[in-house]
């Protein structure tokens, strides 16, 4: 009866073996080459203002999911205002599953790297994008179709080998710094 526990510990080393292929970051998405969901949500910091999928840039752009009760979140955000200073390409931020007062307070206290915050406090938005949790991050093209997620923190390695390329190839063409003024 020693058989038993010997195929099930191969069974196991089979699964563990090509569970190690894989890439806890990398979630399929079924929004990939498909357009942005369509919402009607206010802004976070201006409710009377509704954003939708109009409301959206006519550019390449990074849609950005956060709250203030995600500490990756907190950690995270130091990088999307380098980013934001650092390069041309617009961040709007979906204020995921947070009370108003929490993501207005996260921002005030931390900065804002977007270029517009939409509130989706009842978390329908994210469940239309698919989203986990916080943080994830899509790429939408000018045409407004996803074209690449990350799920996870963007740090400096992140940007430079997984956001950055895929912005590139995307645009088919090098990420533009922004000009930094120096002063003499």
């Amino acid at each position: 009866m020693a058989i038993a526990p010997i195929i099930t510990f191969i069974i196991l080393v089979f699964f563990f073996w090509f569970a190690l292929d894989k890439d806890p970051t990398k979630l399929n998405s079924n929004l990939i080459d498909k357009p942005v969901p369509e919402f009607k949500l206010p802004a976070l910091e201006n409710p009377e203002i509704v954003y939708t999928s109009d409301s959206l840039p006519d550019e390449l752009f990074l849609l950005n999911v956060w709250g203030s009760w995600c500490g990756p979140c907190h950690i995270e955000h130091p990088y999307l205002m380098k980013f934001a200073q650092q390069y041309e390409v617009p961040i709007v931020g979906v204020n995921y599953k947070d009370k108003t007062l929490d993501g207005l307070e996260f921002i005030e206290s931390k900065g804002n790297p977007y270029s517009m915050i939409i509130a989706d406090q009842e978390g329908q938005f994210g469940i239309d994008l698919g989203v986990y949790g916080a943080p994830e991050t899509f790429i939408v093209d000018a045409v407004g179709n996803i074209r690449f997620r990350y799920v996870g923190v963007i740090d400096d390695r992140v940007w430079e080998t997984k956001i950055q390329p895929a912005v590139e190839a995307i645009q088919g063409k090098p990420l533009t710094q922004l000009v930094q003024e120096q002063t003499p």
